[in-house]
């Protein structure tokens, strides 16, 4: 028997079998719906791999759920996530990378999220799940974000709120930027 995978493949290896039954799909069906490979997809059902924020993100719109429900452990208790800790996804397309601090619940799907990005490279999202709305709190740092054609400069302390299903941007214009980000889905 394999060994058991370890926390957050094991919290994403369990999300994605559960939503893809839930679904009533196949492994070979989510891939495509996903566009993500079919051995892709089965390595990270069983647990290894490393998946990406895009994969991720692919993989829950092909589903129907917002992305914390793949990667956030089913937890009823109090939690407390200390700077620097909790499960840190990167992005493929830039130096950016997303921790989930807080889920929605089945009734609420609102989740929050610490983003951390560095200049260079822009990390595009291609749109989430209908009628969704991400709303950004810059921290530290610069950023530029939102909808193609339509984005904004922020600087600390700046909010925006923007659709978020659909094409959207974040680009870091200075060094240690880290912003909230709160995604709504209805």
């Amino acid at each position: 028997m394999p060994p058991e995978p370890a926390a957050p493949l094991a919290t994403i290896a369990a999300a994605l079998r559960r939503e893809r039954e839930r679904v009533g799909i196949s492994l070979t069906e989510l891939a495509r719906r996903a566009g993500v490979a079919k051995s892709t997809l089965s390595q990270l059902e069983s647990g290894s791999g490393n998946p990406s924020v895009e994969t991720l993100w692919s993989l829950g719109v092909a589903l129907g759920v917002p992305f914390s429900r793949l990667v956030e452990p089913v937890d009823d208790v109090v939690r407390v996530i200390r700077a620097g800790d909790g499960s840190h996804v990167r992005s493929e397309q830039a130096d950016f990378s997303g921790t989930l601090l807080s889920a929605g619940s089945a009734h609420l799907r609102r989740d929050v999220y610490l983003i951390r990005l560095e200049p260079g490279a822009i990390r595009t999202g291609q749109g989430h799940t209908p009628r969704s709305i991400e709303h950004v709190v810059v921290a530290a740092g610069r950023l530029r974000v939102g909808p193609e054609g339509a984005s904004v400069e922020l600087d600390p302390g700046d909010y925006a709120t923007f659709p978020g299903d659909a094409p959207h941007h974040y680009e870091a214009l200075a060094v240690g930027t880290f912003a909230v980000l709160i995604m709504e889905h209805p």
